[in-house]
């Protein structure tokens, strides 16, 4: 694949400060040297390369969000979108698993662990010496999280732990998961308990590994707890306000996939700008004719949109306002705006848009899961929906 079709045609409107800049400029080295050459390889064979996500630990990009004083980068959620959208511009998988790692496990620890927790895993997180999973989908609760079925009892000091997670982001490599459980009854908002589980715990293990149709570098498997006993130490926050925090976390975590998604269409964009400059039928390149002109200019405005969506959302989560609509707004449309992009781009590049030699391919199949994952489109729309109506 050539790397030439990954060059900053677009670029991003809000990169304003240093910092912005900085990590763009070294996730565009990074992507050059140590993710396209095996990229595709990766894709191919659904390897999650661990050792890129140690290198990006050593680039504080596996805690870019954590304080100095945890080892990490300390930048605000400004520089975190911009270093997801970068990266996914280069590869969704190692955008998605790095946004999974800082977004969610490490978020969720940073935002409700108490003092001894934040201090004995986010320098661990933050580094990538540990990578970390995040578990509350489960095999027949997606959206409708309240009737989990994986339960918690308490036995003394410990919690015992039993049942299944599916659809988990470095579930089998992950150190340490975060683990969403009922502790109290079905339905009950308040019956919801989150607990940090390392991965050498007895009867914690992991399960299946989902054989993807994108994102396929990017490791989803199950989570496996057999009569799994936590010490009372490792519950996060209070008992009974683990669904409480999964929702403000997954509030973060869509400026993340909105993000991610960003970075595809972006990626997208300019391997199609390229190729229409460069493509040659009838005589001239194929950005002459208004059929491909007029796709790249409707790909480059819903960028920008979901560009202006995504940062509106990211400063007010800097600014610890409640962003729950404006999270969704960015993430919906997005989502939805990387799938376009990717679609279009496969149909600009033509029968090459459909191989594996060109990277619009893999856009294509990578940008679905951002219309999926931590929470549907249509999940979105009724975030939205009652959030107007309130």
């Amino acid at each position: 694949m050539s790397s030439t079709l990954l060059e900053n045609e677009v670029g991003m409107s809000f990169q304003t400060n240093e910092n912005q800049q900085m990590i763009a400029d070294m996730i565009r080295k990074f992507g050059k040297e140590h993710i396209l050459p095996k990229m595709m390889e990766w894709d191919e064979s659904q390897e999650f390369p661990i050792e890129v996500f140690k290198k990006l630990g050593d680039l504080g990009l596996m805690g870019v969000l954590v304080p100095t004083e945890y080892g990490g980068s300390g930048f605000s959620y400004t520089e975190y979108v911009t270093a997801i959208t970068e990266l996914g511009s280069i590869c969704g998988s190692i955008a998605l698993s790095m946004a999974a790692h800082n977004s969610l496990c490490t978020g969720h620890i940073l935002q409700f662990g108490n003092e001894e927790q934040k201090k004995k895993y986010l320098p661990k997180l933050a580094t990538a010496e540990w990578i970390g999973a995040w578990g509350l989908t489960e095999a027949n609760t997606g959206s409708d999280a309240m009737r989990m079925q994986c339960v918690a009892k308490q036995d003394g000091d410990h919690w015992v732990l039993n049942g299944t997670k599916n659809w988990i982001t470095h579930g089998i490599s992950g150190n340490v998961a975060v683990v969403l459980a009922r502790t109290g009854e079905l339905l009950d908002s308040h019956g919801i308990t989150a607990f940090i589980v390392e991965r050498t715990t007895p009867g914690f293990r992991g399960g299946k590994k989902e054989n993807k149709l994108g994102m396929r570098a990017s490791e989803t498997a199950e989570l496996i707890f057999e009569n799994c006993r936590i010490h009372k130490s490792q519950v996060l926050g209070n008992v009974g306000d683990g669904f409480v925090q999964a929702m403000k976390v997954l509030d973060g975590g869509r400026i993340s996939i909105a993000a991610l998604s960003l970075g595809i269409a972006k990626g997208a964009l300019n391997a199609s700008i390229k190729y229409a400059k460069e493509r040659q039928q009838f005589g001239q390149p194929i950005a002459n004719f208004q059929g491909i002109a007029f796709k790249l200019a409707d790909m480059a405005t819903e960028f920008e949109a979901a560009e202006l969506l995504t940062f509106k959302a990211a400063d007010l989560k800097n600014k610890h306002q409640k962003m729950t609509k404006e999270g969704a707004f960015a993430k919906y449309y997005a989502s939805e705006v990387a799938v376009r992009c990717s679609t279009e781009a496969v149909q600009i590049f033509g029968g090459y848009g459909y191989t594996k030699d060109f990277p619009v391919e893999k856009f294509y199949r990578d940008s679905k899961l951002c219309t999926i994952g931590e929470g549907t489109s249509e999940i979105q729309k009724l975030v939205i929906a009652r959030e107007l109506l309130k």
